[in-house]
């Protein structure tokens, strides 16, 4: 144990690359996309100190180009998670007593690997198997990332220091134990940072995790476990399996030693594992902990007070940056009557504008939805909207899946507030407008309260302040993140911690101490200095 002491360097938000013609790092990352795209790969499971390349596999391909092979990933059998689960307790002795300046170090080697060495390749990963642009790529697997790893040291060191006052005679102090048994991290294609945080962040606080990652992320998720073991994570302390999802949560939330589940993903997926957890509560040695973010149906509401330039520009990024693939994606926008024709002219303009393929060109703002269930879906809304009278396909409307999943950017008008589109979380580069009468804007604001079980993100945009502070009360509960006069997506770590309520999910706010918080058990100890010696008090004479 340190006889010091220790404090980690204060963070600041990893600067984001611009990529213009001719600069390394645009080199750097083509570089790398072409090396990658050109080498096939087998990713194995991660199991303790094995790598593990199983007899099942399934195909890697890229979104914008399915045909492509990539390699393929392996998949685990209930053994191996078994497996997986018992590698991980075997590791969790000596890793929670690993003291805190050693671990935090490991996530801290890591953050200065993404942001150095590795910038290129974990960019270039997102970029082959997610379909992000450059610009997306960046501002997620390497900004964020490095965030997520530099701020969440800083956190830890926070929380530690964080201590009960002293008592005459008595020394009391707050020991922050990682929990009991093993945590279950489970995560989902769209960011890969968020896929490194979620089982970066309780290992950082002692515990050790089983990861599932989203099958359509394997790829970036190879690059992910790559940087953990040069940066000196222990075998054992986080474990990687792939595979059947349902088959793979019902033996881990069977275990007994099963103490937390750390989720991001669909609400009606996480949902189930809640039921599962609450069936399997008489099996655990304690009650796990359960932290999830899920989804949105996130809103920009603009008062006639919006400047249109700004408001234009929060529609067509919030709506469509990663074809709509964020869970705090603008798909849902209320406009008043008086602006609305020449607000919805310039999202059709740009919406024009946008060019259209392959991450590796750097022009495309828009490239392909990230698998073929995806691609069926959004064209099942679309081919409906076009049918319905209460609806109006304003531009776009057509698609692609010959070659990559590609749906074009698409602009929906409505006269329902409670059409299908406005209602259901689509996960696509589809946007629903409803138009309501200036006047009528309280009544609107209260649709918006009431319209979807979500509660993620929102933004209104005016210029009003009497109407800026109204509206942001009366949406107090209507999402976790609430934004004033920009698009509802792009938190970042630090300063806007991630996270919504109701059917949204707990709201532990990654990017945030709150989240370490969850990680930890707790255990008060008070040392008294001269114990008495008689068990009568003063007040008996």
């Amino acid at each position: 144990m340190s006889n010091g002491f220790f404090s980690v360097p204060k963070p600041t938000n990893d600067p984001i690359l611009h990529y213009k013609k001719g600069s390394d790092e645009r080199k750097d990352v083509l570089n790398a996309y072409k090396e990658m795209w050109n080498k096939s790969i087998d990713v194995p499971l991660y199991i303790g100190r094995e790598k593990i390349h199983s007899e099942q596999k399934a195909k890697m391909s890229p979104p914008h180009d399915h045909k492509h092979k990539l390699g393929t990933y392996s998949l685990a059998d209930s053994a191996h998670v078994h497996q997986a689960i018992d590698a991980a307790l075997a590791a969790k002795k000596k890793w929670e007593n690993t003291s805190f300046e050693h671990r935090v170090s490991v996530f801290l080697k890591a953050a200065d690997l993404i942001a150095g060495p590795y910038r290129a390749r974990i960019n270039a990963a997102t970029m082959i198997a997610q379909s992000k642009n450059i610009y997306q790529a960046e501002i997620d697997a390497a900004c964020e990332f490095v965030d997520f790893l530099r701020f969440n040291a800083a956190f830890a060191a926070d929380i530690y220091a964080q201590q009960p006052a002293q008592g005459n005679g008595v020394i009391n102090r707050l020991e922050y134990r990682a929990l009991e048994g093993f945590v279950y991290a489970v995560t989902p294609f769209n960011f890969t940072a968020i896929a490194g945080n979620i089982c970066a962040a309780p290992a950082l606080m002692g515990n050790v995790v089983v990861w599932k990652p989203s099958d359509h992320q394997m790829f970036s998720a190879k690059i992910i476990m790559d940087i953990f073991e040069e940066a000196g994570i222990p075998p054992g302390v986080i474990n990687l399996i792939s595979g059947d999802p349902v088959m793979i949560s019902d033996v881990v939330l069977s275990h007994p030693e099963f103490s937390g589940l750390h989720f991001t993903g669909s609400t009606a997926v996480f949902k189930k594992l809640w039921t599962q957890i609450g069936n399997n509560i008489t099996n655990y040695r304690n009650y796990p902990r359960i932290v999830g973010e899920t989804g949105g149906k996130d809103f920009i509401f603009a008062h006639h007070s919006a400047r249109i330039p700004e408001l234009i520009t929060a529609i067509t990024r919030g709506g469509y940056e990663f074809q709509g693939q964020k869970c705090s994606a603008a798909s849902r926008i209320y406009l008043p009557e008086s602006i609305a024709d020449v607000v919805i002219e310039g999202v059709i303009d740009n919406i024009k504008s946008f060019s259209m393929g392959s991450p590796e060109d750097m022009n495309n703002f828009i490239t392909a939805v990230i698998h073929e269930n995806s691609f069926d879906k959004l064209v099942s809304y679309i081919e409906q909207a076009k049918k319905d009278a209460e609806v109006d396909v304003l531009v776009g409307g057509t698609y692609d899946k010959s070659k990559g999943y590609f749906v074009h950017p698409t602009l929906l008008k409505t006269t329902d507030p409670h059409y299908t589109t406005m209602e259901t979380e689509l996960f696509g580069p589809v946007v629903t407008v409803y138009v309501y009468p200036d006047r009528d804007w309280k009544n609107t604001l209260a649709l918006v309260d009431t319209t979807t079980e979500y509660g993620l993100t929102g933004a209104i945009v005016a210029q009003d302040r009497l109407f800026i502070e109204e509206a942001s009360a009366r949406l107090r509960h209507a999402a976790g993140n609430f934004y004033i006069n920009d698009k509802p997506s792009g938190a970042v770590v630090g300063q806007q911690p991630f996270g919504g309520a109701r059917a949204s999910g707990t709201n532990d706010k990654a990017g945030s101490a709150l989240n370490l918080l969850r990680w930890v058990s707790p255990r008060l100890i008070k040392e008294t200095l001269v114990p008495a010696k008689d068990y009568r008090y003063p007040c008996m004479d």
